[in-house]
């Protein structure tokens, strides 16, 4: 994912490398005890633990060898993909955890990150935290202010100046998700026609679920220009996106996140 980053700092915070990029957790209240920070972190090293196609013993890679039937999933994953199978269905086919493998086993991968830190987050609120951050490379769930009356400043990273931000979104309570040219040519393909994307630079989803904003700003990025509109038509959710021709477009939801 593309980097977007919690600007304004916490009154405490702590990163670990999992899952492949860097966590962090940023806790704007004193009296949230450290213990907490670190059972969001055991609940994200967990999921990477039993859904990570890169372990050769995790869940996920039994399932995409053929060593598991569906039918005897977790609850976890089974839940996973039925999230995956509700985006299939609401993209059109463009976002598909199937189709780009030959054998038409499903990879969850482009979902799960974003699930696991929205189960992070969930952790914390019911151990009473309320406001808080999480960073996971560039997917980022924000709750409450950092300080009174005010929100937390998201930046997103601009997608041909890594230093530099395109825009900075303030969020009080949501969640935001980048796919960009910084994955062309890995994995992000419009699963419809087996193509890389085309036509944009980066697309950022901005909504209440970072489950669905991941999943959205995959798929949405993959269509390439409709996919901005494809993201507005998602109730609650909005999108901005930068052009390969270097402009800024995004829908009305974002216009009054905007700094």
């Amino acid at each position: 994912m593309a980097e977007s980053a919690v600007i304004r700092p916490a009154l405490a915070h702590a990163v670990e490398r999992m899952m492949g990029t860097v966590v962090g957790i940023h806790v704007a209240e004193p009296t949230t005890p450290m213990s907490t920070v670190e059972a969001a972190f055991a609940a994200i090293r967990d999921v990477d633990a039993r859904f990570s196609p890169f372990k050769p013993d995790s869940e996920v890679s039994r399932l995409i060898r053929g060593e598991l039937d569906e039918a005897d999933l977790s609850a976890d994953l089974t839940d996973v993909l039925g999230l995956c199978e509700s985006v299939r269905l609401l993209s059109d086919g463009a976002f598909d955890v199937r189709r780009h493998r030959p054998d038409g086993r499903p990879d969850p991968t482009g979902i799960v990150k974003g699930w696991a830190v929205e189960r992070a987050a969930r952790l914390l609120e019911a151990a009473g935290a309320s406001s808080f951050a999480i960073n996971a490379g560039g997917d980022v769930v924000v709750r409450g202010e950092p300080s009174p009356g005010r929100p937390w400043r998201v930046g997103i990273q601009h997608p041909l100046e890594p230093a530099r931000v395109a825009r900075v979104l303030l969020l009080r309570d949501g969640a935001v998700a980048t796919s960009g040219i910084y994955e062309r040519g890995l994995h992000i393909v419009d699963s419809r026609t087996g193509r890389p994307p085309c036509g944009l630079l980066s697309l950022t989803v901005v909504g209440p679920s970072l489950t669905y904003a991941d999943a959205f700003a995959t798929a949405a990025f993959a269509m390439g220009p409709d996919g901005v509109a494809w993201v507005a038509r998602q109730q609650g959710y909005g999108a901005f996106a930068v052009t390969e021709d270097h402009r800024s477009v995004w829908t009305p939801f974002v216009d009054r996140l905007l700094d």
